[in-house]
């Protein structure tokens, strides 16, 4: 089973990449208000089971993925997708 991770940092978290991005936007002459730069993990699970596979990702997320202070995260698994609480 296939499932895709998305990692930003939260709202209100200094993002040096964001900023960077966001202003060579402006220099090329795209009008932004804001760009955030998280990264994308795609994870091949050995279940089948969605529900232990959320249980999984979940986990993972928390003790490897993310950094829980300063990041959230998006699961997608299938048409199936879990937001952390921010």
């Amino acid at each position: 089973m296939r499932a895709t991770v998305l990692v930003r940092p939260k709202h209100g978290i200094l993002d040096p990449q964001g900023q960077a991005v966001e202003s060579s936007l402006r220099h090329l002459g795209f009008d932004v208000g804001e760009a955030r730069v998280g990264r994308l993990v795609d994870v091949e699970l050995a279940t089948e089971d969605r529900d232990e596979a959320l249980t999984q990702l979940s986990s993972m997320c928390e003790q490897l993925l993310t950094n829980p202070l300063i990041e959230t995260y998006v699961v997608q698994l299938g048409d199936h997708v879990v937001t952390e609480a921010a």
